[in-house]
């Protein structure tokens, strides 16, 4: 059985996806600009929604920490960048990849 978990470096602007310690894959993502930077720390995917709506792009996966989460983009442009409010933006086709894979309760490790 998996033991999926992500680790997302906000210094390199990318997202892993690990089984165990194994890579399995990797994304670039968005992330917050200075003023509301993405909170580094240990959280959980705790829901997830198809079509979320508005700036979400295609999925939202929300994390332990209120009003954050992993969500696809109407923004392409603005991957490998540090435009959003803190949550973690994916390009919609990477977004709904990580999201067929992960469970809700997946481990989210945000680092600098």
């Amino acid at each position: 059985m998996p033991n999926y978990r992500i680790i997302v470096d906000l210094s390199q602007r990318m997202l892993y996806l690990l089984d165990d310690n194994t890579m399995i894959r990797g994304f670039p993502v968005g992330i917050g600009k200075i003023l509301t930077v993405t909170p580094a720390g240990e959280y959980t995917i705790i829901n997830k929604q198809p079509n979320p709506g508005g700036p979400f792009g295609a999925f939202w996966m929300g994390l332990s920490k209120p009003h954050y989460g992993i969500h696809g983009t109407n923004d392409p442009s603005s991957i490998g960048k540090m435009v959003s409010h803190g949550c973690i933006r994916m390009y919609n086709e990477d977004v709904l990849s990580l999201a067929a894979i992960v469970p809700i309760g997946t481990r989210v490790t945000i680092r600098e």
